[in-house]
């Protein structure tokens, strides 16, 4: 039973999220679910889980082997467990609280096929920090940098994993060296942009645990199409979420 200030949303394939005031997902985690898809054979773990709606997502578009949710915040790792266990997914999907600079319990390093995360956007010392804890935690780099976030993914992959990062395109350069300095190489990225004529604000990509150098650039994932409507991807990445919230 949710709380007074939670609500259900629905993902898909009648799975859904419990969202709160505090714990909520957005476009962005849309897209890197998508971006970051396993194989239903893998093992994958979200770093900054929040309420669980990306691993949650990676249930409606196949699933993994196993899936670990990690996240620092107490209020969070509840929120998700709720919405873990509303979908009957104990099995298959572990929300853990523990901070990812420090050892994370019950987790085995160097295990995992995949690691994605939604990291804070705002640098320290940089915009206006929210007075909320839980929304400070999201955004800004107060409990964990880019630094320490593709540090804890390069502990958790095996050699040849994969991880999964979206992020501001004004963070580009920080990313890329972070991935760098820690033996993810970058191999493949995408940018996010409303319009064909637009610039660019987000990008998606992926790095390989001790891979060789070569990035790819994929098409810019747009939006909108040149007449505001919802562009045919972004319109394919959102149909399990229409389809579920009209009932078809």
């Amino acid at each position: 039973m949710t709380q007074i200030d939670e609500k259900l949303e629905p993902l898909g394939k009648n799975i859904s999220v419990i969202v709160s005031h505090e714990h909520y997902f957005s476009g962005d985690t849309v897209l890197l679910a998508d971006f970051s898809k396993p194989k239903q054979y893998e093992k994958a773990a979200e770093l900054g889980t929040g309420c669980g709606a990306l691993v949650l997502f990676w249930e409606v578009l196949g699933g993994t082997k196993f899936t670990s949710a990690i996240d620092i915040q107490k209020s969070a790792c509840d929120l998700a467990k709720k919405s873990v266990n509303l979908n009957k997914l104990g099995e298959k999907i572990e929300v853990i609280q523990a901070d990812i600079r420090e050892s994370i319990p019950g987790v085995t390093l160097g295990s995992y096929d995949l690691v994605a995360c939604n990291p804070p956007y705002k640098a320290l010392e940089t915009g206006a920090l929210n007075l909320s804890d839980a929304k400070k935690t999201a955004r800004h780099e107060t409990n964990c940098t880019i630094d320490d976030v593709t540090n804890a993914a390069y502990k958790l992959l095996k050699p040849g994993g994969r991880a999964f990062f979206c992020h501001r395109a004004e963070r580009l350069c920080d990313v890329l060296e972070s991935m760098r300095k820690n033996k993810l190489e970058p191999k493949k990225i995408r940018f996010v942009q409303h319009r064909k004529d637009s610039t660019s604000k987000l990008f998606l990509i992926e790095g390989k645990k001790h891979g060789k150098p070569g990035l790819s650039v994929l098409p810019t994932l747009l939006m909108e199409d040149d007449f505001g409507n919802q562009s045919d991807e972004i319109k394919r990445i959102y149909k399990f979420c229409e389809e579920n919230k009209n009932g078809r």
